[in-house]
């Protein structure tokens, strides 16, 4: 996982692609909240958001 991190990082900025940045980080939150809504107390909550 550190270093799909790590050549995506490199990616990023070989090509001068920092744009991409905030797609993938707001995927990985996105990611995050799917992940904890599956069975938890806070799924309420989350479902709300949307």
């Amino acid at each position: 996982m550190l270093d799909l991190l790590k050549d995506l990082w490199g990616f990023m900025k070989e090509r001068k692609k920092f744009w991409l940045a905030p797609i993938i980080i707001v995927m990985l939150l996105l990611g995050v909240l799917i992940v904890l809504a599956q069975g938890s107390a806070v799924a309420p909550f989350i479902y709300t958001l949307f």
